[in-house]
């Protein structure tokens, strides 16, 4: 379901905006069905893939990018709470790394950094598995899932100030310092009724032995905090009594009262900067979502060419399997003839066969090899990986060739330093959280000053009855005579006002446990700043790596495309001095063999130069505008580029 699709619903009710915030949102269930791209690239039993196709199709369906989309929409709840007053909740997942090639051996790498030594490849000659760019490859395929500088990582270069760690998919969610006060404001009412029989000592006060009352009493208030540190509470009571006391000058009577109290912080707890500051941190927090939706789409996007790549290398590694079994099979028959007529000993045939079972042997590893990245690459565009029986039996047929370019221009190394350091989002991230936690430490350093409070209440009392004697009426006046209305109408006109103002002062002998926090969070925040440092240091030393890595697999593929080509030379040669019967089988054979070791370099070298590609693009943080890929299609889970298939597929027949 793309992040379009993912829409918490607003609550309904008969009511309408009275009963709507006491009423649960709903959020649709997650969609497993994949998008119709995948459905409309196969033909008679096959997926034809080109790499375009592989971006788009992993955006579209790939769970870890989808995942990910409820990265933002976690990132405003978080928000909406922080807007409450609420504390921050860690919510969100880490960047997941993106799957891996056939038999290939995770390694933690801080960037999937290029290695100067070793292949992309295992031993394809011998029967080995496809490393898939591994742990020697220029550029491999590996992620870390966290770590200050992996672009696979959850950003954790900044650490939270206060101790709290890193969460909420990458961003802050540490509170110390002052309560940070709830601005939701809030409605309560209560009523009470009661009846009590008092028996009395003294009737001639009271005028009857046992005192019977009758009361019922109402209560209402409305709360509300504001951000720069003032809070104030409206109460309104009143109590109707009813007893039956012939001694009460009012029987039955209500008294009541309106009280507004004000409270304002002084030092401690006082200014936007200090009771908003969950706010603007999860205002930041919601930006490292989006920076993590991001990251996971480049190592989503890198992690699948990696696999498309790999699976062409094998597709070239299984033709090349196939002319060898050829050569050899031929090679056979002809020692079977020479030696039916003499020509050659019986030996021959005994060592052709040993080198045509030795070609089925790998033959075989790679047919086993491809199938396996099929199913690994299948898994990785599809949101219910192979269960589906028609994805699960058809083959995938890649499209494209690797083709290098002629030359590698490259820029300068210090300019395509600072472009790393423009793009990589980790190094956002870094900077970001670090602008969290400075927010973090004006309230951590609010906190070290004493609790000042002034605070001011203005009441209205009211008191009204039934007169139970006429003499009395001189005494009160007319306006204490009447119902609830006059109770009313005395707490308008003011008639019984009362006043109150004063300070409040608390002060925290020696203080240590403020004065530990703020330091401790001001040592936290050098850490910081000392990791994006390091982060920075290492981004130099990516684009290093990966530009040499670059450069060296460009060479390994030139000098293995060259040894194939002499291999071939050497093959043809030795072959026309048998006809000629100035050479031997055993030597054409031998050529054969290193023929099929050339190839295979080759192929391996082919995979390490498109991993290279691949790793200096993430290396500069230009993953996404390399491949074309929009981070809006990406949110929205539509790919609106088309597919594209050659002219005789698209009319149903098999390439």
């Amino acid at each position: 379901m793309a992040q379009s699709e993912i829409r918490i619903d607003a609550p309904t009710g008969r009511w309408g905006w009275l009963t709507r915030p006491y009423q649960p949102r709903s959020v649709p269930s997650i969609n497993m069905s994949n998008t119709g791209r995948l459905d409309s690239l196969i033909r008679a039993g096959n997926l034809y893939l080109s790499a375009q196709d592989v971006i788009a199709l992993a955006i579209e369906n790939n769970i870890d990018i989808e995942v990910q989309r409820y990265g933002p929409l976690l990132a405003k709840e978080i928000l909406r709470r922080a807007e409450s007053g609420g504390a921050l909740r860690s919510v969100g997942l880490s960047v997941a790394s993106g799957p891996q090639s056939v038999s290939f051996q995770p390694i933690s790498l801080n960037i999937s950094g290029p290695s100067p030594a070793g292949g992309g490849f295992g031993s394809l000659g011998g029967g080995g598995s496809m490393a898939g760019g591994g742990s020697g490859s220029p550029g491999g395929s590996s992620f870390s899932a966290g770590g200050s500088s992996g672009l696979g990582g959850s950003s954790s270069t900044s650490g939270s100030s206060g101790g709290s760690g890193v969460s909420s998919g990458g961003g802050i969610v540490a509170e110390l310092g002052p309560a940070i006060p709830s601005f939701d404001p809030t409605f309560s009412a209560s009523a009470a009724f009661a009846h009590s029989t008092t028996p009395e000592s003294n009737t001639f006060l009271i005028g009857t032995t046992s005192l019977v009352q009758q009361s019922r009493s109402y209560q209402g208030s409305y709360t509300q905090n504001w951000d720069f540190g003032l809070s104030g509470q409206l109460s309104y009571t009143s109590q109707y009594s009813k007893v039956n006391s012939p001694d009460y000058d009012f029987n039955p009577y209500i008294i009541g009262g309106l009280d507004l109290q004000l409270t304002q912080n002084l030092l401690q707890g006082f200014g936007p900067a200090v009771n908003d500051r969950n706010i603007r941190v999860q205002k930041n927090n919601l930006k490292i979502t989006d920076l993590q939706f991001k990251m996971q789409v480049i190592v989503t996007v890198a992690a699948a060419l990696n696999l498309y790549w790999d699976l062409v290398s094998l597709h070239d590694d299984l033709l090349a399997r196939k002319r060898e079994v050829e050569t050899a099979q031929l090679l056979l028959d002809d020692n079977k003839k020479q030696v039916s007529i003499g020509a050659l000993p019986e030996i021959e045939v005994t060592r052709a066969e040993a080198q045509f079972y030795s070609g089925q042997q790998d033959l075989i590893v790679s047919q086993t090899n491809l199938l396996q990245q099929e199913i690994i690459l299948k898994n990785a565009l599809s949101r219910n990986g192979v269960a589906s029986s028609t994805l699960a039996d058809v083959h995938i047929v890649p499209l494209d060739s690797i083709a290098a370019p002629d030359s590698e221009p490259l820029r300068a190394t210090e300019e395509l330093v600072r472009e790393a350091i423009d793009n990589r989002v980790e190094i956002t991230e870094s900077r970001i959280n670090l602008d969290s936690n400075k927010q973090n430490l004006v309230g951590i350093k609010n906190s070290l000053k004493p609790t000042l409070q002034a605070f001011a209440e203005v009441a209205n009392n009211g008191l009204t009855g039934e007169l139970t004697a006429l003499g009395v009426k001189d005494k009160v006046g007319d306006y204490n005579t009447g119902g609830y209305g006059n109770l009313l109408a005395q707490i308008a006109r003011r008639n019984f006002p009362n006043y109150a103002a004063g300070f409040s002062l608390n002060i925290a002998i020696r203080n240590r446990a403020a004065q530990a926090d703020y330091v401790a969070s001001l040592l936290e925040l050098r850490q910081n700043e000392l990791s994006l440092q390091k982060s920075i240091n290492q981004v130099r030393v990516d684009v290093n790596n990966a530009v040499i890595g670059l450069q060296q697999a460009r060479a390994r593929y030139d000098a293995a495309l060259k040894a194939r080509v002499l291999e071939q030379q050497t093959l043809e040669g030795d072959l026309k001095k048998v006809t000629v019967r100035a050479g031997t089988p055993y030597q054409v054979m031998q050529d054969q063999r290193d023929l099929a070791a050339a190839g295979s370099l080759v192929t391996e070298a082919m995979a390490s130069y498109t991993h290279a590609r691949i790793a200096l693009d993430l290396a500069l943080g230009r993953t996404l505008v390399t491949n074309h890929v929009s981070i809006e299609e990406a949110q929205s889970g539509h790919v609106s580029r088309p597919s594209s298939l050659p002219p005789d597929l698209r009319t149903g027949e098999e390439q």
